[in-house]
């Protein structure tokens, strides 16, 4: 396994900010603290151990959750993040980091508001691709397919599950609309915690899961020499077939 992750002083942002206190907010340093980088001259030549196919398990799922569980171990805080990438229905991308709260058979599940900039466009274009961009493995897990939203039984039973206070951010927060300033967006919360005070807050109706199903599952594993390793699960059928992609 790669060594840990090299911290924020490997890219000249300094040494990383260590509170005092529970109470106290990190803080990097300003603009003008931060030495410039040159980003064409930073190289590391990749050794990894190589990726064959044979040594690959069968189900791509079992695999993956496989190279899940090393990925955990170097970022313990956040695991679950991974990009999220959809396009319109004009064939404009953009692309967020999301938790993936599940990941089996079924699919690779997170949740968000439907009214979110992701949700208007897998509206017009329910297709994505989660991208597992696991660097300090020298590795990255790209899986591409349809997006549907999961049953609301199920949306249901992830946010009773959630802290409050982000029960409460699902309520107050209009994702991806414009906000005056951090005030607004405090007082809505405000408001949301007075009108549930005392009581259990609900699921609301525009926050829910989708489970994005992979018809192709790609493994990237680093090699000397950008000869890299590539292996795709495709979908055939009922199964799947492993082929090698040029790096």
């Amino acid at each position: 396994m790669a060594g840990a992750y090299p911290g924020p002083d490997a890219v000249g942002r300094g040494p990383r900010p260590v509170p005092s206190s529970s109470d106290d907010v990190l803080a990097w340093p300003t603009v003008t603290d931060r030495r410039p980088v040159d980003l064409t001259t930073r190289r590391q030549e990749y050794q990894a151990i190589p990726l064959d196919g044979a040594d690959l398990d069968p189900d791509p799922i079992e695999q993956v959750r496989a190279w899940w569980a090393d990925w955990t171990e170097v970022a313990p805080n956040e695991p679950a993040a991974v990009v999220l990438a959809t396009a319109d229905g004009d064939g404009r991308p953009t692309a967020r980091n999301v938790l993936v709260r599940s990941f089996d058979e079924r699919g690779a599940t997170f949740f968000t508001s439907y009214e979110s900039r992701k949700a208007m466009a897998l509206l017009d274009n329910p297709r994505g691709a989660l991208l597992c961009s696991w660097v300090p493995l020298l590795r990255q897990v790209q899986l591409l397919g349809p997006v549907a939203r999961v049953p609301r039984a199920e949306s249901e039973a992830y946010f009773a599950e959630r802290p409050r206070g982000s029960q409460l951010a699902a309520w107050a927060s209009h994702q991806s609309s414009v906000l005056a300033d951090r005030a607004e967006l405090e007082a809505r919360v405000a408001e949301v915690d007075a009108r549930f005070a005392g009581t259990e807050v609900p699921c609301p109706e525009h926050w829910g899961g989708y489970r994005l199903v992979p018809e192709s599952i790609e493994l990237w594993q680093g090699r000397p020499d950008r000869l890299h390793d590539r292996l795709c699960y495709e979908r055939v059928g009922d199964g799947w077939r492993i082929v090698r992609l040029s790096p």
